[in-house]
């Protein structure tokens, strides 16, 4: 585990274990897009038309991305639940719910919240894409089945294995929030779409780095050959992330 790794998992902890930074995290800048009494104005409706052709294209290779990360994130959830729904105590854990939940259900346990989170993300994600008039990735249906497989083969191997992925995939996309908004904030634009897209960008990263501490305290490095498994899932992740920004 390098160092960057490493404090990923520090921060994660870090954001798991305050209560104060937990409740921050949820429900701000996300509900612009999920709360109907918020769904107005020019940072939700409109995207900006100051951009220069590099800043347009890093904002729609930012959007495509995301959007496919969140997709893949789904349907890893999906395959390790049709692993994994007949045992009990874990079947609990990761059980598929009827409707998406946009509001914190302290009576959820801990992977379904998770799912719920991944749920929203989509739903705020798909909202982006159509506002900043944002081309979905051509590999879209490459990453549900990715998805699906991963999460299903992994949970096939182990629960331990199946938390040893979503830690792996989290630390991935915690270190690309983390510079995707460093690339916003050399952004110069006057219009509040893309300090609000910052804020979610935020909000999401302290949910992925949430899902990493609660894979870690649900023994994810118990998983067999854990180092290996987490070399190639974090590898994958970052050749899919390469992918879905030009394709």
């Amino acid at each position: 585990m390098n160092w960057k790794t490493l404090n990923m998992n520090v921060l994660g902890r870090q954001l798991r274990r305050s209560p104060l930074l937990r409740t921050k995290s949820r429900g701000l800048a996300s509900s612009a897009y999920t709360d109907p009494a918020r769904e107005q104005g020019p940072a939700v409706t409109s995207t900006p038309n100051d951009l220069t052709p590099q800043q347009r294209k890093l904002l729609e290779a930012a959007l495509r991305v995301d959007q496919a990360g969140e997709i893949a994130a789904n349907w890893i959830y999906h395959g390790q639940h049709a692993v994994l729904r007949g045992d009990k105590r874990t079947g609990e854990l990761i059980q598929v719910c009827n409707s998406i939940s946009l509001q914190r259900n302290e009576g959820l346990t801990e992977m379904q919240e998770m799912w719920d989170q991944e749920k929203k993300h989509l739903q705020v994600m798909d909202k982006l894409q159509t506002q900043h008039q944002v081309r979905p990735t051509l590999l879209t249906d490459v990453a549900k089945v990715a998805g699906f497989g991963l999460g299903a083969a992994t949970a096939l191997m182990s629960k331990e294995a199946a938390m040893a992925c979503t830690e792996a995939v989290e630390t991935v996309i915690g270190e690309h929030y983390e510079d995707q908004l460093k690339e916003l904030d050399a952004m110069s634009t006057t219009h509040p779409s893309i300090p609000l897209l910052k804020d979610i960008i935020r909000e999401f990263r302290d949910d992925e780095l949430e899902h990493l501490d609660i894979a870690v305290e649900n023994h994810a490095q118990r998983a067999p050959a854990h180092a290996l498994l987490s070399a190639v899932v974090g590898a994958g992740c970052k050749v899919a992330i390469e992918l879905c920004k030009r394709v």
